[in-house]
């Protein structure tokens, strides 16, 4: 295996900062430094800025000037969500390969533009995602052995049981609508900060790429149409901006596949663990249902802090895993687990959901 490494730029890091933490889980990847732009608001800054200091590299105000002065090779981004492909874009276009934060984007315009500079200029792009979790790669294996004949129906349950600040109808005659961007700094603090953006993200935005390139990599087929069912039913914060916390969507694929997806941001208080995360197919031969979670182990104690998860997944290298495909790819030009065409198709069948819960119709799924 090729040991060369590669230096990487962190464009902008104002998340949980678990995508630049997980490419320098693999020893070919270097963190070097921090960039963002200087017209950047000053909580951007101060999130970067404690980033680098962290990592004990440089924080630089201008990103085509660390992309240049500091030889990187690869681009990591995890930016507000609308900013997601400008960086990616212009990281591509100086040569860089690409690792970039979900959602692609808001808009899948912006999507088209970074397929078109990934192709154009022939870097390396992934999406991070979950699809290397144990019982993932186990179901992989299992389809493709063909131990449960052709597969025809699968099914995805994605709750995450977090909060995203004060419940549903908590707000009194009189308060101010909860601001989406103001909601998501506050919430940095726990974690719970999914949608960091000015322009507010319902839960098909924010989560629905992991369930979503589940279906694309157990089936190996697209979606076509979608027809979603959305509310907003748990959170106050979703009421006032018009955006989904709980949706269903049917998804009619190619090859005469069939699939669900029920996703939701359900709460802290409605389940003992991070949430109830299955998989369910169904083949000619046989059936598969499977917990996205295991392994794991339940841990209590004395004195255990009432937030903190009792069950604990094992056996994950995921961080290292993504990042070794990452590196396979750019030694042989191979695809990566999840590319930029993939995370598009992705983006647009999400966008569909969307439109499909707001207008109670079935929705085509737009191509490139």
């Amino acid at each position: 295996m090729n040991s060369d490494r590669f230096r990487c730029a962190v464009l902008s890091v104002v998340k949980h900062a678990y995508v630049p933490n997980g490419v320098a889980a693999h020893p070919r990847f270097d963190l070097v430094v921090v960039a963002d732009d200087e017209r950047q608001p000053e909580w951007v800054h101060q999130r970067n800025q404690l980033y680098a200091d962290q990592h004990g590299i440089p924080y630089v105000r201008d990103v085509e000037k660390a992309m240049r002065d500091f030889d990187v090779q690869v681009g990591v981004v995890s930016s507000e969500a609308e900013r997601h492909c400008d960086l990616s874009v212009r990281a591509a276009n100086a040569g860089l390969h690409v690792v970039q934060d979900k959602p692609m984007s808001t808009r899948l315009s912006e999507c088209d533009r970074l397929v078109e500079a990934v192709r154009s200029h022939g870097v390396k792009f992934v999406m991070w995602n979950r699809n290397f979790l144990p019982a993932l790669i186990h179901a992989r294996q299992a389809v493709q052995e063909g131990l449960i004949g052709d597969l025809f129906a699968i099914h995805v349950d994605f709750h995450f049981a977090k909060d995203s600040g004060p419940p549903k109808g908590s707000r009194r005659a009189g308060d101010p609508p909860i601001n989406w961007l103001e909601r998501q700094i506050e919430a940095h603090a726990d974690g719970s900060d999914g949608g960091v953006g000015r322009e507010p993200m319902g839960e098909l935005k924010i989560e629905g790429i992991y369930p979503l390139a589940y279906v694309k990599m157990l089936t190996g087929v697209d979606v076509r149409r979608v027809f979603a069912r959305t509310a907003a039913h748990f959170h106050q914060a979703n009421v006032d901006n018009d955006v989904e916390d709980l949706a269903t969507v049917s998804l009619e694929m190619e090859g005469d596949v069939v699939g669900s997806l029920c996703i939701g941001r359900i709460g802290a208080a409605s389940h003992p663990d991070i949430g109830e995360i299955k998989i369910h197919m169904l083949g000619g031969a046989g059936a598969l249902v499977f917990s996205e979670a295991r392994p794991e182990v339940s841990i209590y104690y004395r004195g255990q802090p009432a937030t903190e998860f009792r069950n604990r997944r094992i056996g994950i290298d995921i961080d290292f895993l993504i990042m070794d495909d990452f590196a396979r790819a750019i030694d042989t030009g191979g695809p990566t687990i999840l590319d930029a065409a993939a995370s598009r198709a992705i983006t647009a069948t999400v966008d569909a959901a969307v439109q499909s819960g707001k207008t109670g119709q079935a929705v085509d799924v737009s191509r490139p």
